[in-house]
């Protein structure tokens, strides 16, 4: 009889919406399985259409004429192999991040689950206008550039598949990374990590450093220089601006409790 005690009191406590041990760990591999369900069938789609993907990456730098070449059997299939494995990752993260949400949602306050949810959103969003930005405007810059180089010097360029989609796909993933930063910024000053007076007295020390990375990872023309480090700035500027409207925001629900404690 204890046993069916036992499996009352936790039927009841799931009733309740207080789930067991057991219960949580059902739900959690269940969640998992869902992201692994998703990440197999996004890998094999992405497979299915990796020699259109990898051929569009490829055109970009066949229209400022350069020549590719593989120089292993296998290397084209494997660069298949790599690209369906982002798209896959690609698609499955959004799906991870709400799994992940949907279970810790029930632990939170609402102005947690509130949080949680819009830096989903917004961080997905900014990674994508990240890549948008290197695909569109930052990789046709780089790659004129370095085709420049070889003009005069007697040189041929052939490069490699593997060489090249690595080098532009480490690029996407730089800049999406680096848009995220009005996210991160919200996220840590929501927190307590991060103060908005903080990035303003900061703001001339991170505008040297946003020029001087820029230095460092574009080829040497201003104008690359220019095109990388105004959009960082700005994404900088946005961050104080969202961080500035968040703490008024966080300041008007204070005072109202502040002044009830007064009054009692």
């Amino acid at each position: 009889m204890p046993t069916e005690r036992t499996t009352k009191h936790s039927k009841e406590q799931e009733q309740d919406g207080e789930m067991s041990l057991s219960g949580h760990l059902r739900e959690l591999r269940n969640r998992i399985l869902a992201c692994v369900i998703v990440l197999v069938v996004a890998i094999l789609a992405g497979l299915h259409y990796a020699p259109q993907i990898v051929q569009v990456f490829l055109q970009m730098g066949e229209g400022l004429d350069y020549e590719f070449v593989y120089i292993a059997p296998q290397e084209l299939m494997l660069q298949y192999f790599y690209v369906s494995f982002l798209f896959g990752i690609c698609v499955t993260i959004p799906v991870l991040l709400y799994q992940a949400w949907a279970f810790i949602r029930p632990g939170l306050k609402k102005s947690e689950n509130f949080l949680f949810l819009i830096a989903m959103i917004f961080g997905l969003l900014c990674f994508g206008a990240g890549a948008c930005f290197a695909y569109k405007i930052m990789l046709p810059f780089m790659l004129y550039f370095f085709n420049t180089l070889s003009i005069g010097s007697g040189v041929s360029a052939y490069i490699s598949v593997q060489n090249y989609l690595s080098f532009l796909l480490m690029v996407l993933i730089i800049f999406g990374i680096v848009f995220e930063l009005p996210m991160v910024s919200v996220v840590l000053n929501r927190l307590g990590l991060l103060k908005v007076s903080w990035m303003k007295a900061g703001r001339r020390v991170v505008i040297v450093v946003i020029f001087v990375i820029a230095a460092l990872i574009t080829p040497p023309d201003i104008v690359s220089q220019i095109t990388v480090a105004v959009p960082v700035i700005l994404l900088y500027e946005l961050s104080i601006f969202l961080c500035s409207v968040c703490e008024k925001i966080g300041h008007r629900k204070e005072d109202p409790e502040e002044n009830e404690n007064e009054r009692e």
